[in-house]
């Protein structure tokens, strides 16, 4: 490893997309991965071995429940979880740099406080930000990614908005963070990510931080403030718009079958392929009512009809064909010449919101497209059952981006400290 790599802590890891990208930008290492379920557990291993050529990468990824923060730090013997010395005894003596990852986002997603009868507000993810700060109050390091979904911006579970607690308790921490977190808004698409997607950025930089080159009258806010204002929209005009076609087009075309096909336990509406080096593209099961009315909308964008574009059209569609009504239109077919819509979590319930744009295959996208329109590597393989699998790529961050956000990091890195040996060691809380 070069002397000068920046030593990273991944939390809520998930299958490894923030991870993925810092690698990516080749000036940081990971030390330790902390992710709870256990398939993007598995899935992150086999990456930190096969990409990146972990050798202790099974020790490195530590399942557990970031709540049990101490036990986390310090060790645990665990019924569910297994046996493991800790985050102090892996990373040693070894300085953590940065902290990156970002709370689950179901608690203050829009859609998820939409679907819950109580608005999201009993949901204890609200409040998993605080065992993230715990972490930082440990290990101290000089910065910090925090990554969340926009509907934190308005979530209050208690009455107070969200982000007043948040921007206090980081305060508390010693971080300084940006005044507006509306002001840390970015649409992945910005950056050559075939997909929109919203996400809330925030940069923490520790308040006692003595770094090169900073503006005496700013201080370290004005570190913070040419992240946000001069290299982030840098990264942006550099960036080369990305559509559907450039990313899923020469994947493997998936036909549907005149019959069912069961193979190993398995069902099939469509054929499912090997393909050398792509792996997780097979097509999920569709009925034979799904894939007429895929091939209905999927034909009716070709054709420039567009008699299926509206809302209300679609909504109506979908109460004529299952006899039920929805709040919300269930069928939206991905466009080829643009970007595609979110790949949310929910994508592993259903892909009814995320339909192939060629009418002949008619059918949703499968895993290995969607880690496409997540900018995952083809290499990157995601292990556990198929619907774990949409589950974890919708739950990423997209791994292009978290380059995008690592590259803009080290710019500041390279900009305000000669070397490593300039940021501060902390030391640890007892």
């Amino acid at each position: 490893m070069a002397k000068n790599k920046y030593n990273t802590i991944d939390l809520f890891a998930g299958c490894g997309g923030l991870m993925d990208g810092f690698m990516q930008e080749g000036a940081y290492n990971t030390l330790a991965c902390v992710e709870w379920e256990s398939f993007p557990c598995q899935t992150l291993a086999k990456r930190l071995k096969t990409r990146w050529k972990h050798k202790n990468a099974d020790e490195e990824v530590i399942r557990f429940d970031i709540q049990r923060t101490e036990e986390l730090i310090n060790g645990f013997d665990d019924a569910e979880y297994g046996k493991n010395p800790g985050l102090n005894k892996l990373i040693g003596n070894k300085k953590v740099d940065i902290v990156i990852g970002g709370p689950p986002c179901q608690a203050y997603s829009l859609a998820g406080r939409i679907r819950d009868p109580h608005g999201m507000k009993e949901d204890y993810r609200n409040y998993l930000f605080e065992s993230y700060i715990r972490i930082l109050e440990h290990f101290k390091p000089s910065f910090f990614i925090f990554e969340n979904v926009v509907g934190m911006l308005s979530a209050a579970p208690d009455g107070t908005p969200i982000v007043d607690k948040i921007r206090k308790a980081f305060d508390d921490a010693g971080y300084l963070v940006i005044d507006n977190f509306k002001n840390a808004v970015f649409d992945v698409a910005d950056f050559g990510i075939p997909q929109h997607r919203k996400r809330v950025i925030i940069l923490g930089v520790r308040k006692d931080s003595v770094f090169k080159n900073v503006n005496e009258e700013g201080g370290i806010s004005s570190i913070i403030n040419e992240f946000y204002s001069e290299i982030m929209p840098k990264l942006k005009n550099e960036s080369k718009p990305r559509t559907v076609r450039d990313a899923i087009s020469d994947l493997p075309v998936l036909m549907p079958t005149k019959d069912v096909i069961r193979t190993n336990g398995h069902k099939y509406s469509h054929a499912p392929i090997e393909s050398v080096g792509v792996f997780n593209h097979n097509p999920r099961f569709h009925s034979e009512r799904d894939q007429k009315v895929f091939r209905l909308l999927g034909e009716d964008l070709e054709s420039g009809r567009k008699e299926y574009v509206s809302i209300d059209a679609l909504k109506d569609l979908y109460t004529k064909v299952t006899g039920k009504k929805s709040n919300i239109h269930k069928y939206y077919v991905l466009r080829w010449d643009e970007q595609s819509n979110t790949i949310p979590a929910h994508l592993y319930k259903d892909g009814m919101r995320h339909i192939h744009p060629d009418p002949k295959q008619a059918r949703s996208i499968t895993v290995r497209e969607a880690a496409r329109l997540q900018t995952f590597a083809d290499d990157f393989e995601f292990l556990g059952p198929t619907m774990a699998q949409y589950k974890m790529i919708g739950n990423a961050v997209p791994s292009d981006f978290a380059k995008v956000i690592a590259k803009g990091l080290h710019e500041l890195l390279n900009k305000y400290i000669c070397n490593k040996s300039h940021i501060k060691s902390y030391g640890r809380n007892k």
